[in-house]
């Protein structure tokens, strides 16, 4: 049987290792919201890009629209509406991500486990 002196050094033992665990869940946690933000930022500079480039292909597209009538407004819509849906895919994709390295460390919510479940599933091109 154990002496007095052996279970309180197992307890204390108990205690260090349980105060390292959380510390490493917490620093892995801190560096999931790091990989989170960069990746959101990374959607947002995307996104502001696209936007920024569909005005200027919209900007484009008026100007020799006069010359060439309805087809340029038609290939205006088109070419701001492919580059709107390209940042929205970007975000999309860069926002699962973020939620997929969540998941994996076991810190996402019941919502982002199901939104998980839906990016992973996903075969590329659907």
């Amino acid at each position: 049987m154990a002496s007095h002196k052996q279970t309180y050094q197992a307890g204390q033992a108990e205690g260090r290792a349980r105060e390292r665990g959380e510390q490493m869940k917490d620093n892995i946690k801190d560096k999931a919201e790091a990989a989170k933000q960069k990746t959101f930022e990374a959607a947002q500079q995307a996104k502001d890009k696209t936007f920024q480039t569909s005005q200027a292909a919209k900007d484009k597209t008026q100007e020799s629209g006069h010359a060439t009538g309805e087809k340029a407004g038609e290939a205006r819509e088109k070419s701001a509406g492919i580059l709107q849906q390209t940042g929205e895919k970007m975000r999309n994709m860069a926002t699962g991500a973020a939620d997929a390295v969540k998941h994996t460390f076991g810190m996402a919510d019941q919502a982002e486990d199901e939104d998980v479940d839906h990016f992973t599933n996903r075969r590329p091109g659907h």
